[in-house]
């Protein structure tokens, strides 16, 4: 089978040297996939399966140019970056894969607010600058916040869990209510977690319908001197409202894994460079983010939140064994 294996990390080598795929015939790419990428004909007519991340776009204008494609894997939960419609239609199966990064998510959360409330990027700027301030690096201690948790899945009941141990409390904004959580956490509705949380923490997947769920109005209702942390997608979140509540310091802080339009945000050459080519939200988006990074109070990683070994080996391992099911006509985890 032959494969093409897009938005390929270096941290995803040691799976392939370990193990045998003699039945793929595998080339990687470390771009994303998107309507720009430029493939030769033979590679467009022999290409069975395509693997791809969330920085790729694998729409219509995408999908039409594989003339035999047959498998679509994400390695990733979501999906919304496929064409879903156009797979169904042309018979092409499209796979993701879940329960990934349920402990390494949820300790990255972790690390981020412990990074933010104890002002520790700050703390070490300062020092290689020799400027140390004492003063504004004190921070406090996490049981003295409540952390607001939006989302109860498997990762979301994870931090949970963390926050606990800490002694932190924990408001939870879920259509589920995992009875894990049972006496340990209060369920509470959106309104009173943005009210009464210090801490809110995002653990959903994005659809359509909580596109920019947190956005003026939301951040208008939250504690002065809040602070922000998303893992979970970057349209979850105006990023314009976000600034503009961190520069008139009604946030205290924010630590985002994830962005909205990541493939420009995080693009490697100047952004003048490509911005001819951007949708023009996309552009304004990757500009607020510039700005974003100037400021001491917000922590901005590149989706590596679920970036372990373990989960690493899960997600490819499952994509394999996903693929060969596939073929076998067993269909686990397909989503068309």
């Amino acid at each position: 089978m032959k494969m093409l294996m897009f938005d390929f990390r270096d941290s995803e080598r040691d799976f392939f040297d370990k193990n045998d795929l003699k039945d793929f015939e595998i080339k990687f790419i470390k771009e994303p996939l998107n309507a720009d990428t430029v493939l030769d004909d033979n590679i467009l007519e022999d290409t069975d399966i395509i693997s791809v991340f969330t920085s790729s776009s694998v729409k219509e204008n995408v999908l039409n140019k594989f003339k035999n494609l047959r498998i679509v894997t994400t390695r990733s939960s979501a999906y919304d970056h496929i064409d879903v419609d156009y797979c169904t239609k042309h018979n092409i199966a499209v796979f993701n894969i879940e329960q990934y990064g349920k402990y390494s998510v949820a300790e990255y959360t972790t690390t981020l607010i412990l990074a933010l409330i104890r002002n520790l990027l700050p703390a070490y700027y300062d020092m290689k600058s020799h400027t140390i301030n004492h003063k504004i690096y004190e921070g406090r201690v996490l049981s003295s916040y409540t952390l607001g948790i939006i989302g109860c899945g498997s990762i979301g009941t994870a931090v949970a869990k963390i926050a606990r141990f800490f002694g932190m409390k924990v408001l939870i904004h879920s259509y589920m209510k995992n009875p894990e959580l049972k006496g340990n956490c209060d369920f509470v509705s959106l309104d009173e977690l943005l009210s009464k949380s210090d801490i809110i923490s995002l653990h959903i997947p994005y659809t359509e319908e909580n596109y920019h769920m947190l956005s003026y109005d939301e951040f208008n209702k939250m504690k002065n001197g809040a602070y922000i942390v998303n893992t979970s997608r970057g349209e979850l979140i105006d990023i314009k409202a976000l600034y503009d509540n961190l520069a008139k310091e009604k946030l205290s802080g924010a630590a985002l894994d994830v962005l909205e339009c990541e493939f420009l945000s995080t693009y490697k050459g100047e952004i003048t460079d490509i911005i001819s080519e951007s949708e023009p939200y996309c552009v304004e988006t990757a500009l607020i983010t510039q700005k974003l990074f100037e400021m001491k109070n917000v922590i901005i990683t590149p989706h590596i939140a679920y970036n372990t070994k373990e989960a690493v080996d899960y997600i490819l391992t499952e994509t394999f064994n996903l693929i060969r099911d596939s073929l076998k006509g067993v269909n686990t985890n397909r989503v068309c």
